[in-house]
C-alpha cells in the first residue's frame, strides 16, 4: 500500500517536472524575462556574500601580522569622535619620550618607536611610486607576527648603526623583482640605496582607506630621519606588545600612567596622547561590513520580491491560457493535489534554473573581480542561494497553482 503511494507520487512528480519544463520551452523568452529579477537577485547576494568572505579573510590576515595584543601610542586617536583640531595642537611624541618610556615600562613583551613617509622605491626600471616607508628600530619584529619568505628583520648593530638595509613587503618585491630573488639586491628609495635584507610574506590588504601592509619598507629610524624626515618636526608611534593577551588591560593601564609621568602632564591635564588598540580597527571594519551587508540584502530582497511578482503574474496567465488543459486533466481523474503540485513545479523550475544562471554569473563575477579585490566562494552561499531560489518559487507559485487546482472542471471544459 505504502510503496504504491510512494510510486503514485513519484509518477506524478516525474509528469509534473516534464510538463513544466515543455511549458518553460513552448515560451522561452517569457520564461526568460520572468526570471530576470531571480537572476539579479540570486546574482546579487552570491556576489555580495563572496566579497565580505574575501575582505573578512583578508582582513584578519593581515591584522593577525600585527598582532591582537599590540598597543599603538600615537598622537592621533583611531577611530574617534574627539575633535581633530585638539589631536592636532597635541604635542608630538619624540625618540625621548620613547626612551624614558621604554626605561620605565616593566609590563611590556617589547616596544618599539615608528615613524613613516611616502616615497618611490626603484630597482632597474622598476619603480614603485607611494611605497609607505617605515622606520623603526630593530624590537619591531617583536612586536608583529610578521614571517618572512626570505631574510630576515635588520640586526640590532644595523638598526642602532642607522645603516642602509630594508625589509620589503610582498607586493613590492613582486613589482621590484620580477626575475629570481630580491635578497640582496640593492634598491633605491627616494634616492639613497639600500641593500634588501628581507622579504615579508604576504598579509593581505586591510581594506581600509589606501592601507596595503604589502605594500610597504622597513628600514632603521635613524636612517629615515637622516635622509626622508626631520627629527625635530617628526612625530612616531610607541608600538608595546604585551607579553599575552590577557594583560593587555594592565599593560595598556601602565602605558597610560607612564606617557603620562613622561608628558609631565598633571593630575587635572587630560591626555595629550591616545592609547590605541585594533578594537578601534575591528570595530569600523564591522561598521563597514554591516553597511554593505544592509545595502546587498536589500538589493537581493528587492530583486527576489520583483522577481516573485512577475512570476505569479506569468503563473496566473499561464494558469488562464491551459485552463481548457486543466478541465480535461480533471474530467479523467487529475487531484487537486496533481494540479497544484503541477504548477508549483513549473514556478520552482524556472526560479531554479533563473538561481542556477545567476549562480554562473556570480561565480564568473567572482573569479574576475578577485584579480583585483578579494573574493572567497563558499559552499554555504550557494546552497543558500539555491534554497531562496527554489522558497521563493514555491511562494510565487502558491497563487496561482491553488486557482488552477480548484478549476471547475465543467466550467474549465467551457471556457474559450
Amino acid at each position: 500500500m505504502i510503496s504504491n503511494k510512494i510510486d503514485t507520487v513519484l509518477f506524478e512528480l516525474r509528469e509534473g517536472l516534464i510538463i513544466a519544463w515543455q511549458a518553460i520551452r513552448a515560451n522561452k523568452v517569457r520564461s526568460f524575462l520572468t526570471m530576470l529579477g531571480i537572476i539579479i537577485g540570486i546574482s546579487s547576494v552570491v556576489l555580495m556574500t563572496t566579497a565580505i568572505k574575501g575582505i573578512d579573510a583578508s582582513f584578519q590576515k593581515g591584522i593577525s601580522a600585527l598582532g591582537t595584543d599590540v598597543l599603538y601610542i600615537d598622537k592621533w586617536a583611531w577611530f574617534t569622535n574627539e575633535e581633530w583640531w585638539k589631536m592636532r595642537n597635541r604635542r608630538k611624541i619624540t625618540m625621548d619620550d620613547y626612551h624614558k618610556f621604554a626605561e620605565m615600562a616593566q609590563l611590556p613583551l617589547a616596544t618599539a618607536p615608528v615613524t613613516n613617509a611616502a616615497r618611490k622605491v626603484r630597482y632597474g626600471d622598476n619603480v614603485i611610486e607611494n611605497v609607505i616607508l617605515n622606520g623603526s628600530s630593530s624590537d619591531y619584529v617583536k612586536t608583529t607576527n610578521f614571517t618572512f619568505d626570505e631574510g630576515r628583520f635588520y640586526n640590532e648593530i644595523e638598526s642602532k648603526g642607522s645603516r642602509y638595509v630594508a625589509v620589503v613587503g610582498s607586493e613590492v618585491a613582486k613589482k621590484l623583482f620580477t626575475h629570481g630573488s630580491g635578497l640582496d639586491k640593492y634598491i633605491k628609495i627616494g634616492g639613497v640605496e639600500f641593500r634588501v635584507c628581507g622579504i615579508l610574506t604576504e598579509q593581505g590588504s586591510f581594506i581600509l582607506g589606501s592601507f596595503n601592509p604589502d605594500n610597504q619598507v622597513f628600514i632603521p629610524i635613524g636612517t629615515i630621519f637622516k635622509h626622508f624626515l626631520n627629527e625635530e618636526w617628526g612625530t612616531i608611534t610607541i608600538n608595546v606588545r604585551a607579553k599575552n593577551p590577557s594583560m593587555i588591560a594592565d599593560t595598556k593601564a601602565e602605558a597610560e600612567g607612564i606617557m603620562r609621568k613622561v608628558r609631565g602632564l598633571k593630575f587635572h591635564q587630560e591626555d595629550d596622547f591616545s592609547v590605541n588598540q585594533q578594537e578601534g580597527l575591528m570595530s569600523n571594519y564591522n561598521t563597514v561590513v554591516g553597511v554593505i551587508q544592509i545595502a546587498g540584502l536589500f538589493i537581493t530582497g528587492l530583486s527576489l520580491f520583483v522577481g516573485a511578482i512577475g512570476i505569479m503574474n506569468i503563473m496566473f496567465v499561464s494558469v488562464k491560457e491551459r485552463t481548457k488543459e486543466i478541465g480535461v486533466r480533471k474530467a479523467i481523474g487529475a487531484k487537486k493535489r496533481t494540479i497544484l503540485s503541477q504548477f508549483l513545479l513549473e514556478s520552482s523550475v524556472i526560479c531554479l534554473l533563473g538561481g542556477l544562471v545567476g549562480l554562473l554569473i556570480a561565480v564568473i563575477a567572482s573569479l574576475l573581480l578577485d584579480k583585483f579585490f578579494p573574493t572567497s566562494i563558499q559552499i554555504s552561499a550557494v546552497i543558500i542561494a539555491m534554497s531562496v531560489a527554489l522558497i521563493t518559487g514555491i511562494i510565487a507559485g502558491l497563487a496561482p497553482a491553488y486557482t488552477a487546482a480548484k478549476l471547475d472542471p465543467v466550467e474549465a471544459l467551457r471556457y474559450e
